[in-house]
């Protein structure tokens, strides 16, 4: 006996559908990409910083949570270069160093563009830095390191 036969008649339809997916672009894609790469500052050589005269000299910046530094978002940074620039070096500002959680994305990018300012101007002044591994490795650290840090709370980075 055939299958077909002792089933009833069955009509299957298929529909093909066509998805469209958009795909929203990062943050980033509408700025170009920095051609600078900015020197790195270990964590180690950042806390020697902080505990230094440069410190009590305002002679850097920092961008993101550890104590002093100034909270700049990367997505409000690259129509807003000029100005932080003018800020900081009538400031005497020598370094800017920026962070984000690895230093990978965020961070990188940041200092890059901000080298790229400064190297676009001959600007030798100032520095652009980041901060190598950021500040998940920095908290990491504990210690010394997480007393730097403003508002820390160890379970919001366990």
């Amino acid at each position: 006996m055939n299958d077909q036969s002792s089933q009833p008649n069955k009509t299957r339809v298929s529909s093909a559908t066509t998805t469209t997916v958009h795909t929203e672009q990062p943050w980033h894609a509408s700025y170009p990409a920095p051609r600078s790469e900015a020197k790195s500052i270990t964590r180690h050589e950042l806390l020697r910083l902080l505990k230094s005269d440069a410190a009590m000299d305002h002679d850097f910046v920092l961008g993101g949570t550890i104590q002093g530094s100034i909270n700049l978002p990367a997505q409000s940074l690259w129509p807003t270069i000029s100005s932080h620039y003018n800020i900081w070096i009538k400031a005497g500002v020598r370094r800017v160093i920026w962070y984000c959680g690895s230093s990978r994305g965020r961070g990188r990018r940041a200092a890059g563009w901000f080298a790229d300012y400064l190297n676009e101007r001959g600007e030798s002044r100032m520095q652009s830095l980041v901060l190598s591994e950021g500040i998940k490795a920095w908290a990491a650290e504990k210690g010394e390191f997480v007393r730097y840090m403003q508002e820390y709370d160890e379970s919001k980075w366990s």
